[in-house]
């Protein structure tokens, strides 16, 4: 038997590029997730999940996350992790310009909105390690920097946790000016998050 199937591909709001599937056909429409995170409000916006002025009947939901799982009852918003990492790093950064933070991102995307933000907040851009991954979201590439004078780090090396114990940045700096730097890590991470509290 064949079945004319319209596939539809709708934002997932986890990292660049990454999509949901939704499936529809004689036999019903399946929304298949992946990892995904919306904002309240997000999913209203979408206009292709709407039909008219109502969401499109959905039969079947795949919730295939790394986030289905009891540890992970409670996860902030990204407005309220924005808002807690912007107030860390705005105190930190304000008692002297030795005062650095490093953002410890295990993952090579998925942390542009935190730059952007940080580096519109605080006028401070983010140093990484290269800017060619960045070439395809030209919206990015005002907020990062590979020059290593600069308060917010996102840089990486295999051995970040080696590097920051021996309190340098994964860049190799550890002092501007002959003055030692003072610094923070902040890991901005779902699953390390998930893992140590209910």
């Amino acid at each position: 038997q064949k079945e004319d199937v319209e596939v539809t591909l709708l934002p997932a709001g986890h990292c660049p590029g990454s999509v949901m599937f939704l499936f529809e056909g004689e036999n019903g429409t399946v929304l298949y997730t992946g990892d995904f995170r919306l904002a309240k409000g997000e999913a209203a916006r979408m206009e292709l999940l709407h039909s008219g002025t109502r969401v499109k009947d959905i039969q079947s939901v795949y919730l295939d996350t790394t986030f289905c799982d009891p540890r992970f009852y409670h996860i902030p918003s990204r407005e309220e992790c924005l808002n807690g990492i912007l107030e860390l790093v705005r105190s930190w950064t304000s008692l002297t310009r030795y005062h650095v933070v490093w953002l410890n991102c295990k993952a090579a995307y998925g942390y542009e909105y935190l730059f952007i933000n940080l580096s519109e907040e605080l006028g401070i851009k983010v140093h990484v390690n290269k800017l060619d991954m960045f070439r395809n979201m030209p919206e990015i590439l005002y907020h990062v920097t590979t020059e290593r004078h600069t308060q917010i780090h996102a840089c990486r090396h295999p051995r970040d946790d080696e590097c920051f114990r021996g309190n340098r940045l994964p860049c190799g700096m550890t002092c501007r000016n002959g003055t030692p730097l003072h610094i923070i890590s902040i890991k901005p991470s779902t699953m390390w998050f998930g893992e140590r509290i209910k």
